[in-house]
């Protein structure tokens, strides 16, 4: 605590993150501060704070700060620092996904349409997200099917291609064959936009025709789908909120919290129509809900596109926010702190979402913390480890015969997976199906990143987990050793028992079956097993897919890789149609046909 007292003696009046310690120098929290020394002496002076405040406090072995120009680069570092670091005391949006987008690229001749999920400042037009029971596949069939807007990447060069299946099924207009001019084309895209930005009357009455002429041609299963995409779209239309004078693009966020445990509500309404929501569960030691929640926001929209507002509670840094989206996103939001009306109406609909999520989920997550940060500290105290082991890391080898080997690394961050940090490796230097050999590769490769550049991206562990008995522990010990290791506990776990070894014993370790300690260990075995398993099947299903073609008189290079780029494995273009191998660029029907007879006779 002394070196404590006198860091906060010296901490400056400026804007800055500051980042806190526990006694094995682990990031345990980061947060960002107007003034510096008012805040971090904060929770050193100031009392009562709240629960998860002391508990994080009472961890804290020391703390580092970095001084910013402004408190908008503070908001940014801060968020940044999270993200890196992944401190179990922050706001951690693991639950959190993306949504998917449809993206269009107006930049282009004859702009086509297709899904994203990752939004880019490229001038491109977004919409979305799509959420809440609304397909976005059906979305973009019907923009096919109503405005015969191209959904291919196929490139469209001063050369006309063969036109593919969907012309003859008038589902495109086959600009890549010039069967449509620019301006022609400009006004289906044109079209096709308005339907995407919510006006579904013309979608509707097209498809009602498309369904009226296919049941009395007796079609009764394209009949079907066109009427289904019809209550899709009215579905659609039952979601738009009448009440709103005009139609309004935002995202409307509400916050709960009982004292330790938080939630968040996140409402979508775009062009006035209600796109779904979601519910966060949140568990941080913040001083204050504003502060909460404006961790929340950053961190949610550094992986979503933020809309033109943001109706919110009273809680959160509305100026700082706006700010920092201005400055650092690049896009003017403007933050409403609703108080009456429509918005208010819609801001008290998540707040009651948010606060029914939080009760629902107190359990999970305390729950959530006996299998995972709980059972990280049972396990260092079961097993005597010199260390809290926050970052664990396992590793799997696979291969069939020696054929394609491959390694993986996949980490838990306090006894939950960080898929982003999982690694995986081809073996380079190992002939024939050895194992260990492939496994020493492996850990050379991994462990000899540490004390370089490279350890921001690998940072080191507190604990490897190996797949094994005393003897597979043993032969790694000796890795250790040759890279003069000392500082990183090591321990194995033996399948059939499921007994665990350690370094500090000969005997094994038996830990009862249903302890949330083992359950973590044999849950990072499986998954590093999952993971090599899944590489290696993919790279083998591409290798024989690749030497398939090659065996094909007619498919070259160009060809192949086309093939293999729009199909990936071998039971792709397996299952494909003969159309559908067709249009493969270069490929036609008359060598779709000869690949299709060669695939049937042959495998």
């Amino acid at each position: 605590m002394d070196v404590i007292r006198e860091k906060l003696r010296l901490l400056p009046d400026n804007p800055g993150v500051y980042i806190m310690l526990d006694k094995y120098s682990n990031v345990i929290y980061v947060g960002k501060a107007r003034v510096l020394k008012n805040r971090v002496r904060q929770y050193f002076h100031s009392s009562p704070k709240p629960e998860k405040v002391m508990q994080m406090v009472a961890n804290v072995a020391d703390f580092n700060y970095i001084i910013t120009s402004s408190e908008i680069d503070a908001l940014a570092l801060e968020n940044n620092l999270i993200k890196k670091y992944k401190p179990k005391y922050n706001i951690l949006l693991k639950d959190d996904k993306t949504y998917p987008y449809i993206k269009v690229d107006m930049r282009e001749d004859f702009p086509n349409f297709y899904v994203t999920r990752r939004i880019n400042k490229d001038g491109c037009r977004y919409f979305g997200p799509f959420m809440g029971g609304i397909n976005y596949k059906d979305i973009l069939e019907t923009c096919q099917l109503v405005y015969n807007v191209r959904l291919c990447r196929t490139a469209i060069g001063a050369k006309p291609k063969r036109e593919c299946l969907n012309y003859h099924i008038n589902r495109c207009c086959a600009p890549c064959a010039h069967k449509i001019s620019k301006e022609e084309y400009a006004e289906k895209v044109r079209k096709a936009l308005d339907f995407l930005e919510g006006d579904y009357k013309h979608a509707y009455t097209a498809l009602r025709e498309k369904m009226l002429s296919a049941a009395e041609g007796e079609n009764f299963e394209l009949a079907i789908d066109y009427k289904n995409k019809m209550n899709m779209l009215s579905k659609l239309e039952g979601k738009r909120i009448t009440s709103i004078n005009k139609p309004i693009d935002a995202d409307i966020i509400s916050y709960a919290t009982n004292g330790l445990y938080s939630a968040v509500n996140v409402l979508i309404t775009r062009n006035g129509i209600m796109q779904g929501g979601a519910s966060y569960a949140l568990d941080e030691a913040h001083v204050s809900d504003g502060e909460a929640l404006t961790s929340f926001i950053t961190q949610y929209y550094s992986v979503h596109e933020p809309p033109a507002e943001l109706i919110t509670d009273g809680y959160c840094e509305k100026q700082l926010l706006e700010e920092f989206f201005g400055q650092k996103a690049g896009k003017s939001v403007t933050i409403t702190l609703a108080k009456q009306g429509i918005k208010a109406d819609l801001l008290k609909m998540a707040g009651e979402n948010a606060r029914d999520y939080l009760e629902k989920s107190i359990d999970k997550i305390r729950h959530k913390d006996d299998m995972t940060i709980n059972a990280c500290k049972r396990l260092q105290d079961l097993l005597c480890l010199s260390r809290y082991p926050r970052r664990m890391e396992c590793y799997d080898i696979s291969n069939v015969s020696g054929v394609d080997k491959v390694g993986s690394m996949v980490v838990f961050i306090d006894g939950e997976a960080d898929k982003s940090s999982y690694r995986r490796f081809k073996i380079r230097t190992v002939e024939g199906a050895d194992d260990f050999a492939s496994l020493r590769e492996v850990l050379l490769r991994r462990l000899s990143k540490l004390g370089t550049e490279e350890e921001s991206s690998f940072p080191k562990p507190d604990l490897i987990v190996i797949d094994g008995g005393k003897g597979q522990l043993s032969a790694v010990k000796c890795i250790f050793d040759e890279l003069g290791i000392s500082d990183i506990d090591l321990i194995s776990i033996a399948k059939q028992e499921e007994e665990i070894f350690t370094l500090s014993g000969e005997e094994s370790v038996k830990i009862p079956r249903n302890d949330y300690s083992l359950r973590m260990v044999q849950r990072i075995r499986d998954e590093s097993h999952r993971f090599a398993i899944t590489y290696f099947r993919n790279i083998h299903s591409k290798r024989n897919l690749a030497s398939v073609l090659d065996e094909i008189e007619g498919v070259g290079k160009q060809k192949r890789l086309a093939l293999m780029k729009k199909f990936s494995n071998l039971q792709n273009i397996l299952q494909a149609s003969e159309e559908e191998i067709a249009s493969t660029e270069g490929v036609g029907p008359k060598l779709a046909s000869k690949i299709k007879e060669y695939l049937k006779e042959n495998l």
